[in-house]
């Protein structure tokens, strides 16, 4: 008996190696293929000269003092906004993880609805409320688009719904009675929080601090807006250097760097990861969850919902506002004169931007559902350095210069059998590369919260893995599938950075649209911009409502 089961483990093991390498294949074929290749040809591009590679062209960049204040400020501000988002999403993590509230769910969705918008419509919003003419501006003669605070208030706007569900999932699972027994064994309120409960919180706060620090680290469209020359972070920098100098050596430099950078965090942001999810014994939400109570609770309750209001819901209010001002008085002539091609900024209407934005996103949420479901299903056996490293893989999407790759594929995919250039899915394919790391991280605690044995029963009945998959885990995860669909698309709709290289003029993008008409002058394509700015704010708003609605899991990141 004993020797059947050692001869049974090993071909069980076998077995479930192979199934996991099927499942990874596609995923890796598609990064190698649209993330690693482009990205590749455009730093050998930029460090090969006659066949040769120049790598001491990367100390000759590093070296001139433009290129290290860059750097400087990128680092900065990334600290800064990274501290600055902690300190005040923090209380409202806290809220959303312990009170129970009418319209909590409504407001959940309003959190979150910045941080899927697009950054050139966040650059916007607060362009119409800090800027020139601005409603500050406006009410006080206050402007701060010359200075580096638009920007940091910018990136708290952005990622407050980061701090929010991610230290706020975790709170809302840390059983509150270990806190309140230390408050019994006589520490004060707070000396009980500082020692049981944030020892308890530091992963999570780690995990969404550091994903701050990515997102602002790599910030391209608030910077790009209310930077104005003064101001440049690194993508802004490899923009620049791409499109307008076209010194493609130092945007490789740049690209190097920012990889590395990039790749440290995501190395230390997986080790936090790992820590939140071993490293603690969780309770189920409705535990923990109740109506405030006492004067102080109500008191928090009211300050975090007025941070919300000024700080989330006030420049997408100015937004809307914005896009109504017409000479004219308040009224639609902004939204009218999208459907005119006579401004000569694009080969068609603004208006159409609309439809080539939503067509192009349904086409990158398919694309990001299939490689970002198989990629989940990969990973759901967490052990192994390979799943570690393909973890890795699939976030790298996000801290990676989204300029150098939309600037590779018109590099890289100029040559059959992939020869791209001219096709519509080029667009689709870019967006999707930004999607697939939201697929997986809204499935992948589903899929492993499924217990295995359900797997292995089926299996044992001479199921295949295919058939395994459709009838016991899809109609489990059905409901997170819904949801990282909706991710999918609302940050695929908002896709800027690659996008701007590959969109052709007939056919813009809702993003790419909107930043051209802010670089014209002119009230009215000041005025365009706004109302396209406010008709994508409202489909994203519409996407992360519906997902509110679906969502049953509130304790994840996304």
């Amino acid at each position: 008996m004993d020797l059947a089961r050692t001869e049974v483990a090993p071909r069980k093991s076998r077995k479930e190696s192979a199934t996991r390498m099927g499942l990874m294949a596609l995923p890796v074929a598609f990064f190698a293929v649209f993330f690693a290749y482009p990205v590749t040809a455009i730093v050998a591009r930029g460090l090969k000269t006659d066949g040769a590679w120049r790598f001491g062209r990367i100390g000759e960049v590093l070296a001139q003092s433009d290129i290290r204040h860059v750097l400087w400020f990128t680092t900065w501000q990334a600290l800064a906004s990274t501290a600055l988002t902690l300190l005040i999403a923090l209380p409202g993590a806290y809220v959303f993880a312990r009170f129970d509230f009418r319209g909590k769910q409504v407001l959940r969705a309003v959190v979150t609805v910045p941080f899927v918008l697009p950054t050139v419509v966040v650059g916007t919003a607060f362009l119409a409320l800090v800027g020139r003419g601005g409603l500050l501006d406006q009410l006080w003669g206050v402007r701060l688009d010359t200075t580096v605070w638009a920007i940091l208030l910018a990136h708290v706007f952005f990622n407050y719904a980061v701090v929010v569900r991610t230290v706020g999932g975790l709170w809302s699972q840390l059983d509150p009675r270990q806190e309140e027994a230390a408050r019994m064994l006589g520490a004060s309120r707070f000396a009980a929080w500082r020692k049981v409960t944030l020892p308890a919180l530091s992963p999570a706060v780690a995990a969404a601090a550091l994903m701050v620090f990515l997102f602002t680290f790599t910030s391209f469209g608030v910077v790009q807006i209310l930077g104005g020359p003064t101001f440049s972070t690194l993508e802004v920098e490899i923009y620049r250097q791409t499109s307008e100098i076209f010194d493609l050596a130092t945007a490789a430099v740049l690209t190097i760097v920012q990889f590395v950078a990039v790749g440290a965090i995501l190395a230390v942001h997986a080790w936090t990861v790992r820590r939140r999810e071993t490293a603690l014994r969780l309770v189920a939400p409705e535990v923990t969850v109740r109506r405030p109570r006492g004067a102080g609770q109500w008191a928090l309750l009211g300050g975090v919902l007025a941070s919300i209001l000024v700080l989330l819901v006030l420049p997408l209010g100015v937004l809307v506002q914005r896009s109504l001002d017409a000479p004219g008085g308040y009224g639609f002539a902004y939204y009218k004169a999208l459907t005119s091609s006579d401004s000569g900024i694009f080969l068609v209407a603004p208006i159409a931007a609309i439809g080539n934005s939503l067509e192009y996103a349904l086409a990158a949420t398919a694309i990001a559902v299939v490689i970002g479901g198989l990629a989940a299903a990969a990973l759901t056996r967490r052990t192994g350095r390979l799943v570690r490293g393909f973890d890795a893989l699939l976030m790298l999407p996000l801290g990676v210069s989204a300029v150098t790759v939309g600037f590779g594929f018109l590099i890289a995919l100029d040559e059959p059998p992939l020869d791209l250039r001219s096709s519509w899915i080029l667009v689709p394919l870019a967006q999707a590369l930004v999607g697939v790391p939201f697929v997986v991280r809204t499935m992948l605690p589903v899929l492993r919260a499924v217990d295995g044995r359900l797997r292995e029963a089926a299996a044992v009945l001479g199921a295949s893995p295919w058939r395994v998959w459709r009838e016991v885990d899809l109609p489990i995860v059905r409901r997170a599938l819904l949801i990282a669909a909706g991710f999918a698309f609302a940050v695929s709709l908002g896709e800027f950075g690659a996008t701007v290289f590959i969109a052709r003029p007939d056919n813009p993008t809702l993003p790419v649209a909107v930043a051209r008409l802010l670089g014209r002058a002119g009230d009215l394509n000041y005025g365009q911009a706004m109302a396209l700015s406010t008709i994508l704010m409202v489909v994203c708003a519409v996407a992360l409502l519906l997902l509110e609605r679906i969502r049953t899991d509130r304790t994840g990141e996304f």
